[in-house]
Protein backbone atom coordinates (compact mmCIF):
# COMPACT_ATOMS: atom_id res chain seq x y z
CA UNK A 1 0.00 0.00 0.00
CA UNK A 2 2.95 2.32 -0.64
CA UNK A 3 0.93 4.65 -2.89
CA UNK A 4 -1.92 5.08 -0.39
CA UNK A 5 0.61 5.62 2.40
CA UNK A 6 2.34 8.35 0.41
CA UNK A 7 -0.80 10.06 -0.88
CA UNK A 8 -3.41 9.68 1.89
CA UNK A 9 -2.08 8.84 5.34
CA UNK A 10 -5.51 9.03 6.98
CA UNK A 11 -6.99 6.32 4.72
CA UNK A 12 -3.79 4.29 4.96
CA UNK A 13 -3.98 4.32 8.77
CA UNK A 14 -7.62 3.21 8.66
CA UNK A 15 -6.80 0.29 6.35
CA UNK A 16 -3.86 -0.73 8.50
CA UNK A 17 -6.04 -0.52 11.59
CA UNK A 18 -8.72 -2.70 10.01
CA UNK A 19 -6.15 -5.27 8.89
CA UNK A 20 -4.78 -5.45 12.44
CA UNK A 21 -8.32 -5.79 13.85
CA UNK A 22 -9.07 -8.66 11.49
CA UNK A 23 -5.73 -10.40 12.05
CA UNK A 24 -5.93 -10.22 15.84
CA UNK A 25 -9.63 -10.99 16.33
CA UNK A 26 -12.19 -13.71 15.76
CA UNK A 27 -14.77 -12.89 13.07
CA UNK A 28 -18.02 -14.67 13.97
CA UNK A 29 -20.49 -12.54 12.03
CA UNK A 30 -22.32 -15.19 9.99
CA UNK A 31 -22.42 -13.04 6.84
CA UNK A 32 -18.70 -12.20 6.81
CA UNK A 33 -15.65 -14.01 5.50
CA UNK A 34 -12.12 -13.44 4.20
CA UNK A 35 -11.51 -13.34 0.46
CA UNK A 36 -8.27 -14.62 -1.06
CA UNK A 37 -5.47 -12.27 -2.06
CA UNK A 38 -6.33 -13.12 -5.69
CA UNK A 39 -9.87 -11.78 -5.16
CA UNK A 40 -8.44 -8.63 -3.54
CA UNK A 41 -6.16 -8.12 -6.55
CA UNK A 42 -9.08 -8.44 -8.96
CA UNK A 43 -11.06 -5.88 -6.97
CA UNK A 44 -8.17 -3.43 -7.19
CA UNK A 45 -7.53 -4.08 -10.89
CA UNK A 46 -7.78 -1.73 -13.90
CA UNK A 47 -11.30 -3.03 -14.57
CA UNK A 48 -12.27 -0.33 -12.06
CA UNK A 49 -11.72 2.17 -14.89
CA UNK A 50 -14.15 0.63 -17.39
CA UNK A 51 -17.80 1.38 -18.15
CA UNK A 52 -19.58 -1.64 -19.64
CA UNK A 53 -23.34 -1.15 -19.75
CA UNK A 54 -25.06 -4.06 -21.41
CA UNK A 55 -23.96 -7.70 -21.64
CA UNK A 56 -21.10 -9.61 -23.30
CA UNK A 57 -21.31 -9.07 -27.04
CA UNK A 58 -23.97 -6.36 -26.61
CA UNK A 59 -22.37 -3.35 -24.90
CA UNK A 60 -23.18 0.32 -25.28
CA UNK A 61 -19.52 1.45 -25.16
CA UNK A 62 -16.47 0.30 -27.08
CA UNK A 63 -13.32 -1.32 -25.71
CA UNK A 64 -15.11 -4.34 -24.22
CA UNK A 65 -12.81 -7.20 -25.27
CA UNK A 66 -11.60 -8.07 -21.79
CA UNK A 67 -14.71 -7.09 -19.84
CA UNK A 68 -16.55 -9.65 -21.97
CA UNK A 69 -13.86 -12.23 -21.17
CA UNK A 70 -14.17 -11.91 -17.38
CA UNK A 71 -17.97 -11.66 -17.38
CA UNK A 72 -18.29 -14.79 -19.53
CA UNK A 73 -15.85 -16.59 -17.23
CA UNK A 74 -17.93 -15.61 -14.19
CA UNK A 75 -21.17 -16.75 -15.86
CA UNK A 76 -19.79 -20.06 -17.11
CA UNK A 77 -18.18 -20.91 -13.76
CA UNK A 78 -21.37 -20.05 -11.85
CA UNK A 79 -23.41 -22.27 -14.17
CA UNK A 80 -20.99 -25.12 -13.56
CA UNK A 81 -21.00 -24.59 -9.78
CA UNK A 82 -24.78 -24.54 -9.36
CA UNK A 83 -26.13 -26.22 -12.49
CA UNK A 84 -28.05 -23.09 -13.43
CA UNK A 85 -29.67 -22.55 -16.82
CA UNK A 86 -29.07 -18.77 -16.85
CA UNK A 87 -26.87 -16.52 -14.70
CA UNK A 88 -26.62 -12.75 -14.33
CA UNK A 89 -23.50 -11.72 -12.39
CA UNK A 90 -24.06 -7.95 -12.56
CA UNK A 91 -26.16 -7.20 -9.42
CA UNK A 92 -24.13 -5.02 -7.10
CA UNK A 93 -25.18 -6.96 -3.99
CA UNK A 94 -27.80 -9.24 -2.50
CA UNK A 95 -30.51 -6.69 -1.75
CA UNK A 96 -30.40 -5.26 -5.32
CA UNK A 97 -30.53 -8.84 -6.67
CA UNK A 98 -33.77 -9.46 -4.76
CA UNK A 99 -35.30 -6.16 -5.84
CA UNK A 100 -34.33 -6.82 -9.47
CA UNK A 101 -36.05 -10.22 -9.29
CA UNK A 102 -39.23 -8.60 -7.94
CA UNK A 103 -39.18 -6.00 -10.73
CA UNK A 104 -38.70 -8.74 -13.33
CA UNK A 105 -41.55 -10.94 -12.11
CA UNK A 106 -44.13 -8.76 -10.40
CA UNK A 107 -46.45 -5.83 -10.93
CA UNK A 108 -47.17 -3.27 -8.18
CA UNK A 109 -49.65 -4.71 -5.73
CA UNK A 110 -48.82 -8.35 -6.44
CA UNK A 111 -48.62 -10.63 -3.39
CA UNK A 112 -45.39 -12.25 -2.19
CA UNK A 113 -45.24 -14.92 0.52
CA UNK A 114 -41.94 -14.65 2.39
CA UNK A 115 -40.35 -15.51 5.73
CA UNK A 116 -40.92 -13.20 8.70
CA UNK A 117 -37.80 -11.21 9.65
CA UNK A 118 -38.01 -12.07 13.34
CA UNK A 119 -38.18 -15.77 12.45
CA UNK A 120 -35.04 -15.69 10.34
CA UNK A 121 -36.04 -13.88 7.14
CA UNK A 122 -34.28 -10.89 5.57
CA UNK A 123 -35.24 -7.22 5.33
CA UNK A 124 -35.69 -7.52 1.57
CA UNK A 125 -38.16 -10.37 2.02
CA UNK A 126 -40.89 -7.90 2.81
CA UNK A 127 -40.16 -6.00 6.01
CA UNK A 128 -42.38 -2.89 6.19
CA UNK A 129 -39.43 -0.47 6.36
CA UNK A 130 -38.17 -1.48 2.90
CA UNK A 131 -39.06 -0.06 -0.51
CA UNK A 132 -40.37 -3.37 -1.95
CA UNK A 133 -42.93 -3.53 0.89
CA UNK A 134 -44.34 -0.22 -0.33
CA UNK A 135 -44.75 -1.59 -3.85
CA UNK A 136 -45.83 -5.20 -3.30
CA UNK A 137 -48.13 -6.94 -0.85
CA UNK A 138 -45.97 -9.13 1.38
CA UNK A 139 -47.51 -11.88 3.48
CA UNK A 140 -45.23 -13.64 5.99
CA UNK A 141 -44.83 -17.16 7.28
CA UNK A 142 -43.19 -18.16 10.55
CA UNK A 143 -41.63 -21.12 12.32
CA UNK A 144 -43.37 -23.44 14.78
CA UNK A 145 -42.52 -23.56 18.49
CA UNK A 146 -40.02 -26.36 17.73
CA UNK A 147 -38.17 -23.96 15.43
CA UNK A 148 -39.11 -25.60 12.13
CA UNK A 149 -41.12 -24.04 9.32
CA UNK A 150 -44.77 -25.12 9.45
CA UNK A 151 -45.27 -26.18 5.83
CA UNK A 152 -48.95 -26.98 6.39
CA UNK A 153 -49.55 -23.44 7.61
CA UNK A 154 -47.42 -22.12 4.74
CA UNK A 155 -49.62 -24.03 2.29
CA UNK A 156 -52.83 -22.77 3.91
CA UNK A 157 -51.50 -19.19 3.78
CA UNK A 158 -50.62 -19.62 0.13
CA UNK A 159 -54.10 -20.97 -0.70
CA UNK A 160 -55.70 -18.07 1.18
CA UNK A 161 -53.63 -15.22 -0.29
CA UNK A 162 -52.75 -16.73 -3.71
CA UNK A 163 -49.30 -15.11 -4.00
CA UNK A 164 -47.72 -14.45 -7.38
CA UNK A 165 -44.36 -15.35 -5.82
CA UNK A 166 -43.38 -17.71 -2.99
CA UNK A 167 -40.04 -16.76 -1.49
CA UNK A 168 -37.73 -19.06 0.49
CA UNK A 169 -34.45 -18.14 2.12
CA UNK A 170 -33.23 -16.45 5.28
CA UNK A 171 -30.62 -14.41 7.11
CA UNK A 172 -30.80 -16.00 10.55
CA UNK A 173 -32.55 -19.36 10.15
CA UNK A 174 -30.43 -22.40 10.89
CA UNK A 175 -32.34 -25.43 9.60
CA UNK A 176 -32.45 -27.09 6.19
CA UNK A 177 -35.30 -25.94 3.96
CA UNK A 178 -37.50 -28.52 2.24
CA UNK A 179 -37.15 -27.42 -1.38
CA UNK A 180 -39.64 -29.99 -2.69
CA UNK A 181 -42.39 -28.75 -0.35
CA UNK A 182 -41.88 -25.14 -1.45
CA UNK A 183 -42.10 -26.22 -5.09
CA UNK A 184 -45.21 -28.34 -4.47
CA UNK A 185 -47.02 -25.55 -2.61
CA UNK A 186 -46.15 -23.06 -5.35
CA UNK A 187 -47.44 -25.44 -8.03
CA UNK A 188 -50.72 -25.84 -6.14
CA UNK A 189 -51.38 -22.07 -6.21
CA UNK A 190 -49.68 -21.42 -9.56
CA UNK A 191 -46.96 -19.22 -8.02
CA UNK A 192 -43.42 -18.51 -9.16
CA UNK A 193 -40.75 -19.91 -6.83
CA UNK A 194 -37.77 -17.90 -5.64
CA UNK A 195 -35.08 -18.65 -3.07
CA UNK A 196 -32.44 -16.36 -1.58
CA UNK A 197 -29.37 -18.50 -0.81
CA UNK A 198 -27.08 -15.61 0.17
CA UNK A 199 -26.02 -17.26 3.43
CA UNK A 200 -25.59 -20.83 2.23
CA UNK A 201 -24.35 -20.40 -1.36
CA UNK A 202 -20.85 -21.56 -0.47
CA UNK A 203 -22.18 -24.60 1.38
CA UNK A 204 -24.23 -25.50 -1.69
CA UNK A 205 -21.31 -24.88 -4.07
CA UNK A 206 -19.14 -27.06 -1.82
CA UNK A 207 -21.74 -29.86 -1.85
CA UNK A 208 -22.20 -29.65 1.93
CA UNK A 209 -25.90 -28.73 1.55
CA UNK A 210 -28.49 -29.75 -1.07
CA UNK A 211 -28.77 -27.61 -4.22
CA UNK A 212 -32.08 -25.72 -4.59
CA UNK A 213 -31.45 -24.61 -8.20
CA UNK A 214 -33.39 -27.52 -9.78
CA UNK A 215 -36.48 -26.76 -7.66
CA UNK A 216 -36.79 -22.97 -7.95
CA UNK A 217 -37.53 -20.64 -10.86
CA UNK A 218 -35.31 -17.87 -9.47
CA UNK A 219 -32.28 -18.16 -7.18
CA UNK A 220 -30.61 -15.02 -5.81
CA UNK A 221 -27.45 -14.83 -3.76
CA UNK A 222 -24.62 -12.69 -2.58
CA UNK A 223 -21.13 -13.72 -3.64
CA UNK A 224 -19.49 -13.05 -0.28
CA UNK A 225 -20.50 -14.86 2.95
CA UNK A 226 -19.89 -18.64 2.67
CA UNK A 227 -19.05 -18.36 -1.05
CA UNK A 228 -15.97 -16.39 0.03
CA UNK A 229 -15.97 -13.92 -2.85
CA UNK A 230 -16.24 -10.14 -3.29
CA UNK A 231 -19.19 -8.22 -1.92
CA UNK A 232 -21.67 -8.59 -4.75
CA UNK A 233 -24.84 -10.28 -5.97
CA UNK A 234 -25.95 -12.80 -8.56
CA UNK A 235 -29.23 -14.07 -10.00
CA UNK A 236 -29.71 -17.57 -11.41
CA UNK A 237 -32.93 -18.60 -13.13
CA UNK A 238 -34.72 -20.93 -15.49
CA UNK A 239 -34.20 -19.99 -19.14
CA UNK A 240 -37.83 -18.84 -19.46
CA UNK A 241 -37.10 -15.94 -17.07
CA UNK A 242 -33.67 -15.02 -18.50
CA UNK A 243 -34.74 -12.06 -20.66
CA UNK A 244 -36.89 -10.59 -17.90
CA UNK A 245 -34.08 -10.86 -15.32
CA UNK A 246 -31.47 -9.35 -17.64
CA UNK A 247 -33.74 -6.48 -18.66
CA UNK A 248 -34.70 -5.76 -15.05
CA UNK A 249 -31.01 -5.68 -14.08
CA UNK A 250 -29.96 -3.37 -16.92
CA UNK A 251 -31.38 -0.98 -17.88
CA UNK A 252 -34.22 -1.55 -15.40
CA UNK A 253 -32.45 -1.13 -12.08
CA UNK A 254 -28.70 -0.60 -12.47
CA UNK A 255 -26.37 1.30 -14.77
CA UNK A 256 -22.96 -0.03 -15.61
CA UNK A 257 -21.76 -3.18 -13.85
CA UNK A 258 -18.68 -2.99 -11.63
CA UNK A 259 -16.40 -5.08 -13.83
CA UNK A 260 -13.63 -5.17 -11.22
CA UNK A 261 -16.18 -6.86 -8.99
CA UNK A 262 -17.28 -9.18 -11.80
CA UNK A 263 -13.63 -10.15 -12.35
CA UNK A 264 -13.34 -10.91 -8.63
CA UNK A 265 -16.51 -13.03 -8.84
CA UNK A 266 -14.90 -15.02 -11.66
CA UNK A 267 -11.85 -15.64 -9.45
CA UNK A 268 -14.07 -16.64 -6.51
CA UNK A 269 -16.11 -19.10 -8.60
CA UNK A 270 -12.88 -20.59 -9.91
CA UNK A 271 -11.73 -21.15 -6.33
CA UNK A 272 -15.08 -22.72 -5.41
CA UNK A 273 -14.70 -25.25 -8.23
CA UNK A 274 -11.53 -26.65 -6.68
CA UNK A 275 -11.70 -29.85 -4.55
CA UNK A 276 -10.32 -27.99 -1.51
CA UNK A 277 -13.48 -25.88 -1.39
CA UNK A 278 -15.58 -28.98 -0.68
CA UNK A 279 -13.38 -29.73 2.34
CA UNK A 280 -13.82 -26.15 3.52
CA UNK A 281 -17.64 -26.30 3.18
CA UNK A 282 -17.84 -29.59 5.08
CA UNK A 283 -15.62 -28.21 7.85
CA UNK A 284 -17.98 -25.25 8.27
CA UNK A 285 -20.84 -27.64 9.04
CA UNK A 286 -18.67 -29.59 11.50
CA UNK A 287 -17.56 -26.40 13.25
CA UNK A 288 -21.11 -25.08 13.53
CA UNK A 289 -22.33 -28.33 15.12
CA UNK A 290 -19.49 -28.22 17.65
CA UNK A 291 -20.35 -24.61 18.45
CA UNK A 292 -24.00 -25.59 19.00
CA UNK A 293 -23.04 -28.50 21.28
CA UNK A 294 -20.58 -26.47 23.34
CA UNK A 295 -22.89 -23.49 23.82
CA UNK A 296 -25.69 -25.82 24.94
CA UNK A 297 -23.24 -27.30 27.46
CA UNK A 298 -22.73 -23.81 28.89
CA UNK A 299 -26.48 -23.33 29.29
CA UNK A 300 -27.26 -21.23 26.23
CA UNK A 301 -30.66 -21.59 24.56
CA UNK A 302 -30.19 -22.34 20.87
CA UNK A 303 -33.04 -21.13 18.64
CA UNK A 304 -34.72 -23.40 16.07
CA UNK A 305 -33.56 -26.44 18.04
CA UNK A 306 -30.06 -26.45 16.56
CA UNK A 307 -28.26 -25.84 13.27
CA UNK A 308 -27.91 -27.54 9.90
CA UNK A 309 -25.75 -24.84 8.37
CA UNK A 310 -22.99 -22.35 9.23
CA UNK A 311 -24.50 -20.45 12.16
CA UNK A 312 -26.41 -20.59 15.41
CA UNK A 313 -28.95 -18.13 16.77
CA UNK A 314 -28.64 -17.86 20.54
CA UNK A 315 -31.12 -16.45 23.07
CA UNK A 316 -28.56 -14.86 25.39
CA UNK A 317 -31.15 -12.89 27.34
CA UNK A 318 -33.25 -15.96 28.06
CA UNK A 319 -30.11 -17.93 28.88
CA UNK A 320 -27.95 -15.56 30.89
CA UNK A 321 -30.03 -12.42 31.46
CA UNK A 322 -27.73 -10.44 29.16
CA UNK A 323 -29.22 -8.65 26.14
CA UNK A 324 -27.96 -9.19 22.61
CA UNK A 325 -26.53 -5.68 22.53
CA UNK A 326 -24.71 -6.14 25.84
CA UNK A 327 -23.27 -9.43 24.63
CA UNK A 328 -22.15 -7.92 21.32
CA UNK A 329 -20.40 -4.99 23.04
CA UNK A 330 -18.66 -7.20 25.59
CA UNK A 331 -17.50 -9.68 22.95
CA UNK A 332 -16.20 -6.81 20.82
CA UNK A 333 -13.99 -5.84 23.74
CA UNK A 334 -12.35 -9.28 23.76
CA UNK A 335 -11.84 -9.31 20.00
CA UNK A 336 -14.76 -11.61 19.13
CA UNK A 337 -17.06 -9.97 16.59
CA UNK A 338 -20.67 -11.08 16.13
CA UNK A 339 -24.02 -9.33 15.89
CA UNK A 340 -27.03 -8.85 18.10
CA UNK A 341 -30.13 -10.40 16.52
CA UNK A 342 -33.84 -10.77 17.07
CA UNK A 343 -35.10 -14.21 18.09
CA UNK A 344 -38.54 -15.55 17.04
CA UNK A 345 -41.29 -13.33 18.52
CA UNK A 346 -38.66 -11.37 20.43
CA UNK A 347 -40.21 -9.27 23.22
CA UNK A 348 -37.24 -6.86 23.04
CA UNK A 349 -36.57 -4.21 20.38
CA UNK A 350 -34.35 -4.71 17.28
CA UNK A 351 -31.56 -2.43 18.55
CA UNK A 352 -31.34 -4.28 21.88
CA UNK A 353 -32.76 -7.73 21.15
CA UNK A 354 -32.63 -10.98 23.08
CA UNK A 355 -30.27 -12.84 20.79
CA UNK A 356 -26.96 -12.97 19.00
CA UNK A 357 -26.17 -14.62 15.68
CA UNK A 358 -22.88 -16.54 15.56
CA UNK A 359 -21.31 -17.91 12.37
CA UNK A 360 -18.16 -19.92 11.69
CA UNK A 361 -17.28 -19.38 7.97
CA UNK A 362 -14.54 -16.80 8.58
CA UNK A 363 -12.72 -18.70 11.34
CA UNK A 364 -13.00 -21.86 9.23
CA UNK A 365 -11.33 -20.01 6.34
CA UNK A 366 -8.42 -19.32 8.70
CA UNK A 367 -8.02 -23.05 9.30
CA UNK A 368 -9.71 -23.34 12.69
CA UNK A 369 -11.36 -26.67 13.42
CA UNK A 370 -13.26 -28.38 16.25
CA UNK A 371 -10.53 -27.83 18.85
CA UNK A 372 -10.48 -24.06 18.29
CA UNK A 373 -14.28 -23.82 18.17
CA UNK A 374 -14.48 -25.37 21.65
CA UNK A 375 -12.10 -22.70 22.94
CA UNK A 376 -14.09 -19.94 21.23
CA UNK A 377 -17.33 -21.24 22.82
CA UNK A 378 -15.64 -21.14 26.22
CA UNK A 379 -14.56 -17.53 25.61
CA UNK A 380 -18.09 -16.57 24.55
CA UNK A 381 -19.52 -18.03 27.74
CA UNK A 382 -16.90 -16.39 29.97
CA UNK A 383 -17.40 -13.03 28.28
CA UNK A 384 -21.18 -13.08 28.53
CA UNK A 385 -21.13 -14.20 32.17
CA UNK A 386 -18.57 -11.49 33.04
CA UNK A 387 -19.68 -8.79 30.62
CA UNK A 388 -19.19 -6.00 33.17
CA UNK A 389 -15.83 -7.19 34.50
CA UNK A 390 -13.23 -5.23 32.52
CA UNK A 391 -10.30 -7.04 34.14
CA UNK A 392 -11.58 -10.46 33.07
CA UNK A 393 -12.45 -9.16 29.60
CA UNK A 394 -8.89 -7.89 29.11
CA UNK A 395 -7.51 -11.30 30.08
CA UNK A 396 -9.77 -13.05 27.55
CA UNK A 397 -8.77 -10.50 24.90
CA UNK A 398 -5.09 -11.37 25.32
CA UNK A 399 -5.92 -15.07 24.86
CA UNK A 400 -7.96 -14.29 21.72
CA UNK A 401 -5.04 -12.36 20.20
CA UNK A 402 -2.60 -15.21 20.89
CA UNK A 403 -4.77 -17.78 19.12
CA UNK A 404 -5.70 -15.42 16.27
CA UNK A 405 -2.04 -14.88 15.41
CA UNK A 406 -1.59 -18.65 15.03
CA UNK A 407 -4.08 -18.51 12.12
CA UNK A 408 -3.00 -15.55 9.95
CA UNK A 409 -5.37 -14.30 7.25
CA UNK A 410 -3.02 -12.57 4.80
CA UNK A 411 0.64 -13.49 5.01
CA UNK A 412 1.67 -11.05 2.27
CA UNK A 413 -0.19 -7.96 3.50
CA UNK A 414 1.64 -5.74 5.96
Amino acid sequence: MKNIKKQDKAVYDAIKGELKRQQEGMELIASENYVSEAVLEALGSVFTNKYSEGYPGHRYYGGQVYTDVVEKLAIDRAKKLFGAEHVNVQPHSGAPANIIAYFALLKPGDTVLGMDLSHGGHLTHGHPVTLPAQIYNFVRYKTKTNGLIDYKELEQTAIKHKPKLILAGFSAYTRQLDYKKFAAIAKKVDAITMIDIAHIAGLIAGKALPNPVPYFDIVTTTTHKTLRGPRGGMIMCKEKYAKAIDKATFPGFQGGPHENNVAAKAVCFGEALKPSFKNYAKQIIKNAKVLETELKKYGFKICFGGTDNHMVLVDVFGSKGVSGKEAEVALDKVGITLNKNMIPDDPRNPMDPSGVRIGVPAVTTRGMKEKEIRIIAKWINKTVENYKDEKKLKKIHKEVIVMSKKFPIYKNLK
